[in-house]
Formats: C-alpha cells, structure tokens, sequence
C-alpha cells in the first residue's frame, strides 16, 4: 500500500514547516496551526508530500492517526487508533439506537440523523448547513456558496426532525443555541450565523484556487448574512412555538425575546427583502416572505390564545390578531395570480418559485383549497425537471447571477409533503423513493441534484436535504407528523 499526505494550511496558500515527531511520525506547523501524523510505518518527505509504502498481510493491523492542534500547545498524548475506533461505534451505535422512527426507511432515516448530529457542534449545539464551501450548484458555473454555518430558516426544520424521533436533548441544545445567536436587537436579526454564535461573516474569494472542477470563486465567509429576510422572524416564532407545544421547557427570557421581534416586525413586515433564496437582484416583495411574517404573528396568537390569564399581552393579542387577518388578506390578493392559477414568487410577478410549497405546511391556507392547489399543480408542470423541484423560475434580474443550478432537493421533498397532505399517497411515496435513490453509497446527500449530469451537486453532505427526507419520511407514516403539526390551524 502508498499513503501520501499534502498539507497545506489557510486554504492551500502556506506550504508548513515539516519535522519529524515521536514515535516515527511527524508534525507540520504554520503560523497558529500545528498537525502531527502518528504511524506505525515509516514515513519520508518526497516533493513536499509525505508518503510511505508498507504491506499489510492477513492479520495485520497497521494505524495513522492525524490530529490538529494549536501550534503554541504542546502536542497531544499519542491515540490508541483501535481504542478510539471501537468507543466511536459504540457510541454513535447507542445515540442512533434512541431513534423513534420505525417506519419502512430506517435504515436511511437513522443514517440522516446520524449526520444531522455529526453536523452539530458539541459545545454549543449548533448545527452547520454542511461543512464545506464552494461545491458548486452547476459544475462549472459561479453558485458557489459557504454553507459552514448555521442557518435561522432551518430551525423549525431541524426541530421537528429532532422532536419527533425521540432526540429532546438535541432539538433543546439547538434551541438554546438559536435563542443565544439571535438574542440582541430585533432589527439586527439575521439569516445565519457561525456555529458559536458570531455574527460577522463577510465573503472573500480565494483566487490561487481553481474550485472544484474549475467551478469558480471559491468563497470564504457568506455576504447574505447582511441580508433582510423577513422570513427568518417566521422561522424563528414558529420554532419557538414548536417547542412549546411539544413539551420544551419555557422561559420568561424567550418570551420577552420573541416580543421584541414581533413588535418590531409589526413596523417592517410590509417592506421588500431579499428572500429566502438570498437573491442578490435587490429587494423585492417576495411572497414567501409574507407569508413566513404571518407565520410570526400566526405562532404568537395561538401561543397567547393557549393561555388563560394573557395579563399585560392582552392588547397584543388583539392586535396581533387583527395584523395577521390583515395581513393574510393582503397575501391573498397580491401574492395569488388568478391568471396563472398559482401563487407567485412575489407582488406583481407571473413567475413560480417552490418556496410556495410551504403554504400549506405552515397552515397558511389548507392542502384543500383550490389555490394551494393550483400552485402545487403549476409547480408541477413548470419546475420539474426530470420528476424533481427546480428552486424558481431563474431570471438574472431577480437573483442577479447567470442561470443554472440543478434541482433542489429539499423542494422536491415539500412536492412529496405536500402530495401526501392532497391525498396523492402513492405519488408522494414515489417522489420520496425516488430521493432516497439519489443518496451516495454510505447514504448522503448534497443540496442539488444535476438531472441531466445524474449526480449530486453543492454543497455536501447537506443538513436541509437531510432535515427534509427525515421529516418526509415520518410524514408518511404518522398522521400527526411534522407537515400536518406544523400545519394545525389554531
């Protein structure tokens, strides 16, 4: 066998100091960043790449162990490969073993957990959208996006997938973490934030990389983290309110919080933003997002109206009911295009966007009214592409980047949802099939599907791909699973 080893810190730009260590092994250091390779064969530099060639017979066991540190600590004490190995399995064999899920894809199910947990951060519970950057949405094209930080949209998501199979621990961490990111001034809510919290994320291009497969930028931090998304206080409220109901601890705290948000969101939720596809065309009156505002007051009302006493809240939940009938209202007449037989990206818009498909998820109107309908069944006819769900109808002027990017996976999952909620059960089986299908062989997957190409694009593994087939899959087996419990009308 041939091991080689290239080490090259701060995205491929520092060549380390190389040295030998302990034991045989040796340690790279550049600037902050310090790696020690421990192996049981002997290893030789050769043209700025460690390598080694060695036999390994019946029997045999031979282990390399490579471990980070920081370059002003001293080394760790050396691992005991086979020790960490079998204390590994065990331990993920007994976290997956707390599944609830005992539908006809376990298999793929408890595997999406285990990745929607290997994405969280242990200290802090927050979870990563994936831990790469720059796989592109289309090889070759300028979609390429860093996906290493927590996502607010994903919340209720995540949540749900968490709640309903058994991990309360987790979906109370990711919580927590939630609460602690957006906690602050209302109207400095953001889309994302890193796993511990930070706010600051600004983009830069690396430009000595050539991206994955000649996909160009590769990029370094994510400059919508300065985007207005009003749909992210939706997220936020309905998370929030998702807890309660299913037996989360509360706390004054939060509430106060979501108090605040909702006061402020009363002043703002009329104006343009960016959307959930984080287009960078400029701000426009994107449905979605008025309908996820709604959302926001929809989640406070039932909360308020669970309660008795309301005390000090009582003018607000008058007020705040009055807002979302209103509000409701006004998306019913501007969002939904009678000519089209859909509801639209935005105000005014003739075209689709599969965001749409969370009207009826999130209990905006029924899965029987004709116009929720109406749009699944345009959905349907203009953004499949090969039996999947592309994100929108793509025109640079609204996200202000050349065309192109495959199917969106966890769209084509809402499509299963939101067939499953119209009474097309087989058809919904069918498309969540035809999902799992496209998972790798060790059962992962990325954001996009590239029909034409057959094969996964952007970034990977993806926790929204993830989230949504978990969610899917118990959808189909549970009549009170997550789309119809999101769903309830108050």
């Amino acid at each position: 066998m041939r091991t080689e080893l290239v080490v090259r810190f701060d995205y491929g730009s520092i060549v380390p100091w190389v040295r030998k260590g302990r034991g045989g092994g040796i340690r790279a250091i550049a600037g902050p960043d310090s790696i020690r390779l421990q192996s049981d064969v002997p290893l030789r530099g050769e043209n700025l790449t460690t390598v080694a060639e060695f036999d390994v017979a019946r029997g045999d066991v031979v282990s390399m162990v490579l471990t980070w540190h920081p370059s002003h600590v001293k080394e760790p004490h050396e691992i005991d490969a086979a020790d960490v190995v079998e204390r590994t399995e065990r331990a993920w064999g007994e976290w997956s073993a707390r599944s609830t899920y005992r539908g006809p894809w376990k298999k793929i199910v408890d595997r999406s957990l285990v990745t929607l947990k290997a994405l969280t951060h242990t200290t802090t519970g927050g979870i990563v959208a994936a831990p790469t950057t720059s796989l592109p949405e289309a090889i070759g094209g300028q979609r390429n996006w860093d996906y290493r930080y927590g996502w607010v949209r994903d919340a209720t998501f995540t949540l749900l997938a968490l709640i309903h199979n058994g991990f309360m621990q987790e979906a109370s961490d990711w919580r927590e973490w939630l609460l602690r990111a957006v906690a602050g001034d209302p109207s400095k809510l953001q889309i994302m934030y890193a796993v511990d919290g930070r706010r600051r994320l600004e983009e830069e291009e690396i430009p000595w990389l050539p991206g994955y497969e000649g996909s160009a930028p590769v990029r370094v931090g994510n400059a919508a983290f300065q985007q207005n998304q009003l749909d992210v206080y939706g997220e936020v409220m309905d998370a929030l309110y998702q807890c309660h109901t299913h037996g989360l601890p509360a706390s004054d705290d939060a509430w106060n919080m979501r108090r605040g948000m909702l006061e402020f969101l009363e002043t703002c939720w009329d104006r343009p933003d960016e959307g959930i596809w984080e287009v960078r065309g400029g701000a426009r009156q994107f449905t979605h997002s008025k309908v996820m505002a709604w959302v926001a007051f929809d989640r406070a009302v039932r909360r308020l109206s669970s309660i008795g006493d309301v005390g000090a809240d009582g003018g607000r939940l008058e007020r705040w009911r009055a807002l979302r009938d209103r509000m409701h209202d006004q998306i019913c007449a501007r969002g939904y295009d009678a000519e089209v037989g859909a509801f639209v990206q935005s105000y005014g818009s003739k075209r689709l966007d599969a965001s749409l498909l969370m009207l009826p998820l999130v209990g905006f109107l029924p899965p029987s009214d004709p116009r929720v309908r109406g749009t699944m069944q345009a959905i349907e006819a203009r953004l499949l592409e090969g039996g999947l769900v592309r994100r929108y109808e793509s025109d640079p002027r609204v996200d202000g980047l050349p065309a192109g990017e495959g199917v969106f996976l966890p769209c084509s999952f809402w499509l299963a949802d939101n067939l499953a909620l119209a009474g097309r059960r087989p058809e919904a089986e069918a498309l969540f099939e035809r999902l799992v299908g496209l998972c790798n062989d060790v059962g992962l997957l990325s954001e996009e599907y590239d029909v034409s190409a057959g094969r996964l694009v952007g970034n990977f593994p993806q926790a929204f791909s993830h989230v949504s087939l978990i969610n899917t899959a118990r959808g189909l087996i549970d009549e009170a699973g997550p789309a119809r419990r999101r769903s309830e009308k108050c």
